[in-house]
C-alpha cells in the first residue's frame, strides 16, 4: 500500500483511473491528437478481426480444435517465393546424369573419380579406441553402416579403388 494516501485525487483507482485529474492532457504530452481532453478521444476498434475471435472460444471447440480446413484457409500464399524445380526444364528431368547444381556439370569437374561409389560405414581405429594414439596418421576400419543414420562427415567418407578402371 501506498504511504502516502494523499497523493491519489479523490474517485480514482490509482495508475488507470478514468478521473480527468490523473489523465495526462495533450499539452502535457508530445502527441497532439487535435482534442481537448484525452477522454474525448474515443476508441477505435481494429479493421479485422482478432485471430482469438475466430475459433477457440467455447470449451467445446478448444476439446475439437481447429480442422485443417480451418488452418489452411488462414494461411496466406508467400507471393515471393520461387520454386527452385520450376527452372528445371522436361529435357533435364528426363537425363539420368542430371544433377542437382551447375557447378556439377563444370569442365572442372569433367571426370567424378574424387569419392568412390560405396560409402563407407563408421569408422572405429582398430584398436576400438580403447588405447593411447602414437600413430601419426589415421587408420580405422569399416564397422558397417549404423542404423541410426549417418553423420554428414560419416556420410562423405566413400572407399576410392586403388586401381585406375
Amino acid at each position: 500500500m501506498k504511504d502516502d494516501i494523499g497523493s491519489t485525487p479523490e474517485g480514482s483507482d490509482g495508475e488507470y483511473s478514468l478521473d480527468e485529474d490523473d489523465q495526462l492532457q495533450p499539452e502535457d504530452t508530445l502527441v497532439d491528437r487535435g482534442v481537448d481532453d484525452v477522454l474525448d478521444e474515443g476508441y477505435s476498434p481494429p479493421d479485422r478481426v482478432p485471430k482469438g475471435a475466430v475459433h477457440g472460444l467455447t470449451s467445446r471447440e478448444q476439446a475439437e480444435g481447429e480442422t485443417l480446413d480451418e488452418r489452411l484457409a488462414e494461411e496466406e500464399p508467400d507471393v515471393g517465393a520461387v520454386d527452385p524445380l520450376d527452372e528445371i526444364t522436361a529435357e533435364e528431368r528426363s537425363r539420368t546424369d542430371w544433377r542437382a547444381h551447375d557447378s556439377d556439370r563444370d569442365d572442372e569437374f569433367e571426370e567424378d573419380d574424387e569419392v568412390g561409389d560405396r560409402r563407407a560405414g563408421r569408422l572405429i581405429a582398430p584398436d576400438a579406441g580403447s588405447g593411447i594414439d602414437t600413430e601419426s596418421e589415421a587408420f580405422a576400419e569399416d564397422a558397417g553402416i549404423d542404423g541410426a543414420g549417418a553423420s554428414a562427415e560419416e556420410a562423405a567418407v566413400h572407399y576410392i579403388s586403388d586401381t585406375p578402371d
